[in-house]
């Protein structure tokens, strides 16, 4: 049978019976915005099934009301059952498609963004190759060498050296630059985690802001380019915690959670003021090497990230913490590590070693639609990216060597 569509005119095969029949019916008027439609009760099939000729009207472009969703266009419905909450509402996936658990990485891999914490206060804490990213300076950092340095993991666990940005003014850059010399001679291998109250809450020693392009770090940039010390940073936190927590923010519910993550306008920069600052600091210094930590908090926009990093050859990032916006785009996660499979490090943050699994099995399968392992993180499953060995490889170890001599260099997997 030929149909041919003209106009505004379709014509509808509907069955009826035994038959074949072509109906080309008028369209009713709709009611009046926000009216309800008169109809079958919500049970059994017929007409109403799926919310057709009830619910409430809405015109193109509206958002159905509170309570209600859209069941056909310009049709929203309230559900007949008091709905769960988002904490409650746990559904079971009916999909049946093959599973690859990845216990084991497939490679050696560096934590380069590791918080191992209480850890590394004693040798039966020390397990791993992990690059702890916690902060340490001064005698703190000494002992904690220590302790690494009389375990028969010794190889395995590097520090990176913190640097205390309160009371920045004049003479301080001549004082940060001596205490991280002296760090670096103890034994850190580089400098980081520097925090995201850098920008977002340190005051210099005049009452101000602290901003993260401040003239006054220049000297400590400049002093890490000489001593070849990479600069591992963290700059604000996602976009959603600096916007309204209201239905539409997709980190409600972990900014329910946790208060502390949410930058209210009145008291915190906004995440675009951050971001900026970062960036210019980073081209001011095209001679350190900076590692953006958190994918630089650009992950849900790869097309930025790319930008970044095309336009700043001294900086790398890091994935740590963002496994759901990378396993939520596997296309375009798996072209982004590709081209730009020279510049990531592997890093996980919360140091919880049964978390490490979901990043394997991201980053090593074509699994499709699975758990992430944190619900408020992410309510949305993941994908893997079935990335090749050679990018594996890097990844886990090679760039995180290469962007840090200090790092043990023999021993690994070719």
């Amino acid at each position: 049978m030929h149909v041919s569509v003209r106009g505004a005119m379709i014509a509808f095969v509907v069955l009826a019976g035994a038959g074949v029949v072509a109906q080309q019916p008028t369209p009713p008027t709709p009611p009046p915005t926000g009216a309800p439609v008169q109809g079958p009760p919500p049970t059994g099939g017929g007409p109403g099934r799926g919310g057709r000729g009830r619910g409430i009207q809405i015109q193109e472009g509206e958002e159905c009301p509170p309570g209600t969703t859209e069941v056909r266009p310009r049709n929203c419905l309230a559900p007949s059952m008091p709905p769960p909450s988002i904490v409650d509402y746990r559904p079971k996936s009916t999909l049946v498609t093959a599973e690859h658990k990845v216990p084991k990485a497939k490679f050696p891999a560096i934590d380069y963004h590791g918080h191992p914490g209480g850890l590394l206060g004693s040798a039966d804490g020390i397990a791993r190759m992990i690059v702890s990213a916690d902060n340490m300076s001064g005698e703190r950092l000494q002992r904690t060498l220590a302790t690494v340095n009389g375990t028969p993991y010794k190889d395995r666990v590097r520090i990176l050296a913190g640097i205390d940005f309160r009371n920045v003014g004049p003479g301080w850059s001549e004082k940060a630059i001596q205490q991280l010399e002296a760090d670096v001679k103890a034994g850190a291998v580089g400098v980081g985690e520097i925090s995201k109250s850098l920008g977002l809450s340190i005051m210099k020693a005049d009452g101000t802001r602290l901003k993260i392009d401040d003239p006054d770090l220049d000297p400590v940039w400049d002093a890490c380019a000489r001593l070849n010390l990479p600069v591992f940073i963290h700059t604000a936190d996602p976009e959603e915690f600096f916007e309204p927590i209201d239905f539409k923010n997709e980190r409600w519910l972990e900014l329910s959670l946790f208060a502390e993550r949410r930058y209210p306008a009145d008291r915190f920069p906004r995440f675009e003021e951050l971001m900026a600052e970062r960036d210019r600091m980073f081209k001011k210094h095209p001679k350190t090497t900076f590692v953006a930590a958190h994918m630089a908090w650009y992950a849900n926009d790869l097309a930025r990230l790319s930008k970044l990093l095309d336009e700043m050859p001294n900086v790398s990032t890091e994935v740590g913490a963002v496994l759901y916006d990378i396993g939520r785009q596997p296309h375009a996660s798996r072209d982004f590590f590709i081209k730009y499979q020279d510049r990531l490090l592997f890093g996980k943050d919360s140091f919880q070693p049964e978390e490490y699994p979901s990043y394997w099995r991201v980053f090593e399968t074509a699994d499709e639609y699975f758990d992430y392992y944190r619900d408020y993180h992410a309510f949305w499953k993941l994908y893997g990216i079935d990335l090749p060995d050679e990018v594996l490889k890097k990844l886990y170890y090679q760039n995180a060597l290469k962007l840090t001599p200090a790092l043990p260099q023999t021993g690994w997997a070719k």
